[in-house]
Order: C-alpha cells, then sequence, then structure tokens
C-alpha cells in the first residue's frame, strides 16, 4: 500500500508538471501571438492615419510659398512702374536739350524744349512777344529771356516741378513783355516739330498751311539749336544756346525762377 500510495503520488505529481510544464510551453504562443498582433497592426494604423495629415501640411507650405511668390512678384512690379515712372518724370531732360523756337509770322512766338528731336516736349509754352519783335532783338544782339513764378506755401506747388508751372511772367533783356502760358501739344504743334526734326540746328521758314494756319496761311519761322541745361535749384533753371564754332556768349539765354 505504502508503494501503491507512493505511485500514485508520484503519478499525481508527474501529471501535474507535466500539466503545468504544457500550459507553460502553449500559453507564451498564443499571447506572444496576441501580443505580436496588437503591436503590428498598431503602427500601420498610426502611419496610415499620419499620411493624409502629412500630405496636408505639404500642400499647405506650397500653397503659402506660392502665395508669398505672387505677392512679392506684384509688389516687385508695382515698385518697378512706380521707380520707372518717377525716374522718366525727374530725367525728362539732361544736360544738352533742343530748343526750338517758331510761330506764325504775326503769331507768338513758341518755345519748345525737347530730350531729343522726336520726344515729348518737356516744356513748351507759349509767349505774348511776337515772333518777329523777338526776331528783331536777336538781330540786335544777345537776348536774355527771363521767365518767373509765384511760389506758394501748398501742397500743390510742393509736389509741382519747375517745368510745370502753368503761367509766367515775362522780361525780355530786362524789360517786361507781358505773360506766358504753359501749352500741351496739340496736333499743330506737333506737325511744326514733326517737320523740323531731320533739323538739328539752323534758321528759316516753313511754308504756309492755308487749310490749317494761323492768320490767314501765314508762314512759320523757326530757330533750332542745342541748349546747355544747368539746374541751379528747385526753383531755378537756366537754359544757354549752344554756338556751333564754341566761341563768345550764347546768342540766347532762358531763366526759369520761382520767386
Amino acid at each position: 500500500m505504502a508503494k501503491s500510495s507512493q505511485d500514485s503520488s508520484s503519478k499525481r505529481h508527474f501529471h501535474w508538471t507535466n500539466k503545468v510544464s504544457s500550459e507553460d510551453e502553449e500559453a507564451p504562443p498564443s499571447t506572444f501571438k496576441s501580443c505580436s498582433s496588437t503591436s503590428e497592426d498598431e503602427p500601420k494604423l498610426k502611419d496610415n492615419s499620419h499620411v493624409p495629415a502629412a500630405e496636408s501640411r505639404i500642400r499647405l507650405s506650397v500653397t503659402r510659398k506660392k502665395l508669398q511668390a505672387v505677392a512679392v512678384s506684384r509688389w516687385r512690379s508695382v515698385l518697378t512702374t512706380f521707380a520707372k515712372n518717377r525716374t522718366e518724370l525727374q530725367q525728362s531732360l539732361g544736360p544738352r536739350v533742343v530748343g526750338t523756337l517758331f510761330g506764325y509770322r504775326r503769331g507768338h512766338v513758341h518755345f519748345v524744349f525737347q530730350r531729343e528731336p522726336n520726344s515729348t516736349p518737356a516744356f513748351l509754352i507759349e509767349l505774348a512777344t511776337p515772333i518777329t519783335g523777338l526776331v528783331q532783338e536777336m538781330a540786335s544782339g544777345l537776348v536774355r529771356l527771363a521767365l518767373e513764378c509765384n511760389k506758394e506755401a501748398n501742397d500743390e506747388k510742393k509736389t509741382r516741378r519747375l517745368l510745370e508751372e502753368p503761367m509766367w511772367r515775362t522780361f525780355c533783356n530786362g524789360k517786361k513783355s507781358g505773360f506766358a502760358s504753359r501749352k500741351e501739344c496739340g496736333p499743330k504743334e506737333w506737325k511744326v516739330l514733326k517737320a523740323l526734326e531731320p533739323i538739328s540746328m539752323g534758321a528759316g521758314v516753313l511754308p504756309a498751311d492755308k487749310e490749317e494756319g494761323e492768320g490767314d496761311g501765314d508762314e512759320i519761322m523757326y530757330m533750332r539749336a542745342k541748349f546747355e541745361r544747368v539746374v541751379g535749384s528747385r526753383d531755378s533753371e537756366a537754359f544757354y544756346m549752344m554756338n556751333p564754332d564754341s566761341n563768345g556768349a550764347p546768342e540766347l539765354s532762358l531763366y526759369l525762377l520761382r520767386v
């Protein structure tokens, strides 16, 4: 009985240990499998959830860069246009300009300054002086024309250039000779300037145009020459006619003063 009891106890003990060992051997794989399955599935879910967010961030950054580039290009174009217009306005005349006097034989003097013979006039005024009287003055000697305008303390005067003043008091060799007014270059003025475009310097007469001319088809007297421009200040400029032989004083000088 003692032996049988030992055998049964040993069998029971062996069976228990075998059962425990079998459970220990089988349980971990199932547990490991479940853990491994969850560990493999979670990163996939996380990766799949992060892909749309990353793409949206990339698209948003690209869109922002494009908008910034468009805004910068627009600002550059605006600044370039503004700077170009301002430069053209400030540099409409250089140190050497083309000066032209013309007028109908029984009309008034028109004075024009251009950068080039084919460029838009930067300064065009009509004097009250008759063209025949100015020709006589120039035949007798040197001619000094002085144009004066008033300086007023307002915003319009601060931004207006000297060549853009509308009204002037005129003095010829120190004598008051009426007023001068600034004019826009119209079809008649353009027609005269186009006819004189091939002429670099000299004086003469253009034939009368009975259909469009003033004074019953008067002839147009003209004189063209190169002028040296000297800017004294914002309120003073001078134009000196350049002699071809570079000898003696200029025959004609024009002074613009804002007083």
